[in-house]
């Protein structure tokens, strides 16, 4: 697991594909193998599904972990995500905004009400082959909130066949861009693009086209 920025106070490194934060059965998560490969104990400050890749918050202290955790509860961090679909989506671009439910199978559902919903901007793009590109980036923290905003739209996930998304060799979501401040200091990492026969393949397209997409920190 990639380190890609080493503070004194938390680590942020590139989440593999594959591996969830937490134990499952005898198989140790994310967490848990970090922590005995440095040999201190890390506290998550978020968490990435078991198959997104990407860029991952880890406190290597109590302080830090309450920091950091404060700001994401505040909604003051920024994240960007990339997705990957082969299907059209039934817009180009905008807001994905409604209540998650649960569904069968320990899967979620976007419903029509505006109770405490999810909320997603998100921007469009084609890339060869039919393939579509996606920049996301939620306003709120749902389970699933990206997989489900994306399926919402008629595009689910390359990969993601939980919720429709046509088979492949990942589930083509990865957590781009995070951005926070620490100390009086504004922080930016960006996740390079490091699994994925597709994601490999349009690395330099994908990187280009998101960062010359507009950006917001409003979620109306």
């Amino acid at each position: 697991m990639d380190i890609l920025l080493r503070h004194d106070h938390f680590y942020v490194i590139n989440k593999p594909a594959g591996i969830g934060m937490h134990q499952e059965g005898d198989s140790p998560g994310l967490v848990r193998r970090l922590s005995e490969e440095l040999g201190e104990p890390l506290y998550p400050v978020h968490r990435l599904d078991k198959m997104t890749t990407g860029a991952l918050l880890l406190a290597r202290n109590p302080d830090a972990n309450r920091e950091l955790s404060r700001q994401f509860a505040e909604r003051s961090t920024r994240k960007l995500y990339l997705a990957l679909s082969d299907r059209k989506p039934t817009k180009k671009q905008g807001l994905i905004r409604g209540d998650m439910e649960k569904a069968r199978g320990g899967s979620w559902k976007l419903c029509r009400t505006q109770l405490n919903p999810a909320v997603t901007r998100f921007y469009s793009g084609l890339l060869d082959n039919g393939l579509r590109a996606f920049l996301l980036q939620p306003h709120t923290g749902k389970t699933h909130q990206l997989r489900v905003a994306l399926r919402s739209l008629g595009s689910p996930i390359l990969g993601d066949e939980r919720y429709g998304g046509s088979p492949a060799d990942r589930g083509y979501l990865h957590a781009w861009q995070l951005e926070f401040g620490y100390g009086g200091e504004a922080l930016l990492v960006r996740a390079p693009l490091a699994q994925g026969t597709l994601f490999l393949e349009h690395a330099e397209a994908l990187e280009c086209w998101a960062c010359g997409l507009p950006r917001t920190s409003e979620a109306g």
